[in-house]
């Protein structure tokens, strides 16, 4: 009996929370191969229980260029010397690494962008590596034949620069059996205060973390739960001592992604407060938006495009002008005391998750997976 064909997936994390990358996989072996997935190993990473293949590389550096470079050589030849029909390359981190083995072995490679990778915040104050990042993507990108993004917005971008075809698929997860929500209690939560999450594995500068933590000032029925990490965490745990707003925020690192659901499904509102500073936030789509529509809950959010777009049209939240602690707070407060409209916001919150339906965007990966020979 013939083997089945073979998926290797690189992704610079450590494959514990990244549902996107989980999706793929498991399209991947809907459409008949067996999937690796290959990741790196951090200091406090999660074990793994995946219907897949999984390996993380210990690497001597953790950051920065050194980290890159380790990476991508590392990964090379990994990707050289072991048997795969396909690979994956999941953002311009892992792209040259994936460029290389798949021209020097004829392999097919699909390039999945999760952003507008050179534009991240990160990046646009330090131009020379920035401009490291843009001479891989200027070089391979163009050469590229199958490509998928997570929004038209971003796809019409590349488009416009590369003149490669993009295809879209979104980031609503897959609808997921959760277990009965624990109730407040069980949870360690108030049952008479007001509570808001933000959540997210990126929770970095310009995502409206310091805003959020600095409205709750103003919010004294309220607690904010900020759940996840991200480069803006120190600076998070820095104003909460100083504002001396240790009971009203409280902030939890990662979780696995049921029992952050058991958090978000006993909160009242949740922030999705991404700034427009750059091209990347400004058409990003977060997974929390839909994690907050699948929990029931309505929706505060900045008024950026694919964002906002959802948000207006399913009726399920309120967009905010700028995202600056007074707009966060006035929002929140006149919510809060308009039960009939919180109610109402709820119910097309249910309404959206229903239509904003995960299956469907894993049946398109599956459709897209299916044309590349």
């Amino acid at each position: 009996m013939p083997s089945r064909r073979r998926a290797i997936v690189a992704v610079t994390n450590d494959l514990a929370t990244d549902n996107r990358v989980h999706r793929t996989c498991m399209a991947l072996q809907g459409s008949g191969y067996d999937v690796l997935l290959l990741g790196r190993r951090l200091g406090g990473s999660p074990d793994l229980d995946r219907p897949y293949a999984t390996r993380r590389m210990r690497l001597f550096f953790q950051r920065g260029p050194l980290f890159y470079a380790e990476f991508n050589a590392r990964c090379s030849l990994f990707l050289l010397f072991r048997r795969c029909e396909l690979i994956v390359a999941n953002d311009l981190d892992t792209l040259l690494a994936a460029y290389l083995a798949s021209r020097f072995r004829s392999v097919p490679l699909v390039y999945d962008t999760h952003e507008l990778f050179t534009e991240v915040p990160e990046l646009i104050g330090r131009p020379i590596a920035r401009g490291v990042w843009l001479r891989i993507e200027r070089w391979i990108f163009p050469r590229l034949r199958h490509v998928i993004t997570v929004n038209a917005s971003i796809a019409r971008i590349y488009r416009e620069k590369y003149g490669v075809e993009v295809g879209v698929v979104r980031n609503i997860p897959m609808p997921r059996v959760l277990d009965a929500a624990p109730s407040r209690k069980e949870l360690g939560l108030p049952l008479d205060r007001f509570i808001l999450i933000l959540q997210g594995a990126g929770i970095n500068v310009d995502r409206g973390g310091e805003e959020a933590v600095m409205a709750m000032e103003r919010l004294p029925g309220c607690l904010l739960l900020i759940v996840g990490g991200g480069d803006a965490w120190p600076e998070l745990e820095r104003l909460v001592r100083m504002l001396g707003l240790q009971e009203r925020v409280r902030l939890i690192g990662r979780l696995p992604y049921a029992r952050m659901m058991d958090l978000t499904r006993n909160a009242d509102l949740g922030l999705t407060l991404d700034k427009d500073t750059n091209p990347n936030y400004r058409y990003s789509l977060p997974n929390k938006l839909f994690d907050y529509l699948n929990a029931g809950i309505p929706i505060v959010c900045s008024d950026l495009p694919e964002v906002a777009r959802i948000v207006r049209g399913c009726d399920a939240g309120v967009v905010i002008p700028v995202v600056d602690p007074r707009e966060i707070a006035e929002a929140v407060e006149a919510l809060r005391r308009d039960p009939a409209r919180m109610e109402a916001l709820r119910a097309n919150a249910t309404f959206a998750a229903r239509k904003l339906d995960g299956g469907l965007e894993y049946a398109a990966l599956k459709d897209f997976l299916k044309g590349i020979g």
